[in-house]
This record gives C-alpha cells, structure tokens and sequence, in this order.
C-alpha cells in the first residue's frame, strides 16, 4: 500500500485536517486558559508545582526556532518552480519575517525574565513544529493565488494589519522591557504606545498580526493560526489586566484589556 503522503492532493488533505485540527484544539485552549488556569509562565509561574524550569532566553529561543527553522528545512527541499508565484513568496516572507525576529532577535532583548516551566515550553516547541509545517509547506506546495492578487485589496488590508501588529508587538515590548532599570525590582504600569488604550498591548499587536496574515493568505491555514493565537493570548489578555487593577491602586480604569474602547 503507498503512503498516505506520495501524492500531493493526500498532503493538502492532510495541511486542511491539521488545521482544522489546530482550531478544534484552539477552543479547549481557551476554556482551560479562561476558567481554569493561566499561562504557566512569567509572573502566574509561581503559582504552580510544575517540574523543571529553563532560563527564559534558552526558552524562547529554542521553543520558538522550530517555527522559522522548519519552513527554512521545507524550502530547501522546495523545487524553485515551486515558488516561481510572488504572492506565495512574500506571504510566506511574511510569517519567516516574523519568526526570525521572535526566535533569533528577541530572545537576545529579554532582561532577566522569570525561568520558564518546563510544561508550557514543551507544548510551545511542540506547537512551532506544527505550525511551522503547516503554514510553511502550503505556501510553498499548494497554495493558487490568481494573477494581480498583490493589488487585490484582501491582499493590501492583510499586509498592513501585518504590519501595523508586528510593529504595535515590537513597541509594545520594547516598552515592556525599559519599565526596569538595572538593578531594580517589581512591577510598574506600562505607559506609552498601544498601552494607553489596553494593558495587553503586546497581545492585541500579535493578534492583529495574524489576522492580517490570515486576510492576506485567504486560507484555512492561515485562519487555523490566527484563530489559536487569538484565544490562546486572548486570556492571558485579560488576566495581565486584572493583575494590573489589583496591583495598583492608580491602574488607568479606562484602560481596555485587549481590544481598545471595547473588551
């Protein structure tokens, strides 16, 4: 019997199940992370008996290199005709852009930063090789856009939500980071950008990252993605903000916790 995978429509089957997959388990995220606990990272790590921590720059790196490593593997192996489309070429530089910035570069800009429990980064790692197949492979294989897609206005809305999230995402850790100086201690209300307007700031710029990406690609896939990242950081969202009302006395109480002027 031949594999499952030597012909090409048995791996499109299997990139849609896979994110049909990724939003199925998207929603069981949700509820755990919303009523039962929290992101077992950062400053809600203490409050759980987990075993075994790994400093947070090892963390990040490693948990998040699948993601842009992956697709690196896959184009090697991709015929160049493959990807003779531009509009495959540049979304796909889209989401590579992003990786390499969050696996190479921003670990490199954490500043101490809490251990990470080894669970939560198990199951990041896990998740970046999923994605990173996933998103990787059906740009490069299976992926049809229609000639003049780089002018039709899905593709242009999608490109500039992109970029206006990952910029919002750069600025608003950067803004993160800079709340210590050396040497100093606890916590402190960030000010400044995104953060006027919502205490996940950092979140919502990742979420409106990922649904531009999924406007620009108009793909299950992509859809897969930005579902799971919007309620997978979503709660976490909301627990940073009720953190910061019950830490400071002074939390600007018009300060939304995810989405400005609304949630």
């Amino acid at each position: 019997m031949s594999s499952s995978l030597e012909l090409p429509g048995d791996e499109l089957a299997l990139l849609d199940s896979l994110a049909y997959g990724m939003i199925a388990i998207s929603v069981p995220t949700f509820l755990l992370l919303t009523f039962v606990t929290t992101a077992l990272y950062g400053r809600n790590s203490t409050r759980f008996i987990v075993p075994g921590f790994l400093p947070a720059r090892v963390a990040w790196l490693v948990q998040e290199l699948p993601a842009f490593g992956v697709p690196c593997l896959l184009l090697l192996a991709t015929p160049a005709d493959r990807l003779a489309h531009l509009p495959n070429r540049v979304l796909l530089a889209m989401y590579m852009l992003h990786y390499f910035h969050r696996s190479l570069i921003f670990p490199l800009l954490i500043r101490g930063g809490k251990p990470t429990p080894l669970v939560p980064f198990l199951l990041a790692l896990l998740f970046c090789v999923y994605n990173g197949y996933l998103q990787a492979r059906y740009l490069s294989q299976y992926a049809q856009y229609p000639d003049g897609w780089l002018t039709d206005p899905r593709f242009i809305v999608g490109v500039f939500m992109f970029a206006a999230g990952m910029a919002i995402n750069i600025h608003s850790d950067h803004i993160l980071r800079s709340l210590r100086k050396p040497g100093e201690a606890g916590y402190k209300i960030p000010q400044g950008g995104m953060f006027t307007y919502v205490s996940g700031a950092n979140f919502f710029g990742e979420i409106l990252e990922w649904a531009g990406f999924a406007v620009a690609c108009w793909s299950l896939q992509a859809v897969a993605f930005a579902t799971f990242t919007t309620l997978n950081i979503g709660p976490r969202a909301f627990t940073h903000h009720k953190w910061y009302l019950q830490k400071f006395d002074n939390y600007p109480k018009d300060r939304a916790a995810i989405i400005p002027f609304l949630l």
